[in-house]
C-alpha cells in the first residue's frame, strides 16, 4: 500500500509558517491541512549540543501545540538550523545579522540540519536529517545584493538555497537538497510510512 493510501482515513496536519515545506509535502503526494498559528517559546537549554538542536525544537513546537489530537490526526512538526564554525545559526535577527551570517558561510562548508517530530494522540516521533553545504567565497557586494533584495529574515542561516544565492554561490551539496529547504522530505516520507505500519 502506497503511503497516500496509508494515510487517506488519517488528517495529518503541518504546523509550520514555512511555504517550502508546504510545498514539499504537497509535491510528496500527501494532503494535509496547515495549522494555525499558535505561541511556542523556542529556547533551547544550556549546553545543548548543536547538531540536537533541531530536533530539541521540532519536538518542542508539537508539544507546544495548543489543541488535543483527535485518534485520527498526524501532527508534523520541524525546525531547520544551520550550524558554521560551530555556531548555530537560526534566523537573522535584522539585516546586519544576515549579513554577518552570510560573510560566516562565505567559501566554507557548513551544516545544515532539519529535525522533524511525527506525533498523535498516543506516539511521538522525533528524528532528524542532515546536510553539508559548500559556498564559493562571496564578496561583500553579492552579499548586500542578496540580503536586500531577497530579504532571508525568515530562513536559517539567512539564505534559501531555491533562491539567486543557491544559483550562484553552491558549489556542491552532500546530503539532501530538499533538507536545505527545510524539509527532508524523502526521509520524512519513509519515516511516516514506518510510523503507520508499526501502529
Amino acid at each position: 500500500m502506497l503511503l497516500h493510501e496509508r494515510v487517506a482515513n488519517k488528517r495529518l496536519i503541518l504546523a509550520s509558517g514555512s511555504p517550502r515545506r508546504r510545498q514539499l509535502l504537497a509535491e510528496a503526494g500527501l494532503s494535509f491541512d496547515v495549522a494555525d498559528k499558535y505561541e511556542c517559546d523556542e529556547r533551547c537549554p544550556d549546553g545543548l549540543p548543536a547538531d540536537d538542536t533541531a530536533p530539541y525544537l521540532a519536538e518542542l513546537k508539537s508539544r507546544a501545540y495548543p489543541v488535543p489530537l483527535a485518534a485520527d490526526e498526524i501532527l508534523i512538526t520541524a525546525d531547520t538550523v544551520v550550524i558554521a564554525g560551530g555556531e548555530v545559526l537560526g534566523k537573522p535577527r535584522g539585516r546586519d545579522d544576515a549579513l554577518r551570517m552570510l560573510l560566516n558561510l562565505s567559501g566554507a562548508t557548513h551544516k545544515v540540519i532539519t529535525g522533524v517530530c511525527i506525533r498523535t494522540a498516543s506516539r511521538m516521533h522525533t528524528f532528524s536529517d542532515w546536510s553539508d553545504v559548500t559556498f564559493r567565497a562571496l564578496s561583500d557586494e553579492e552579499r548586500v545584493y542578496y540580503v536586500d533584495t531577497f530579504e532571508p529574515y525568515d530562513k536559517a542561516g539567512a539564505y534559501g538555497i531555491q533562491e539567486w544565492i543557491g544559483f550562484a554561490a553552491v558549489e556542491r551539496i552532500e546530503g539532501s537538497f530538499y533538507n536545505v529547504m527545510g524539509l527532508p522530505v524523502q526521509r520524512l516520507y519513509t519515516e511516516l510510512d514506518n510510523f503507520l505500519k508499526s501502529e
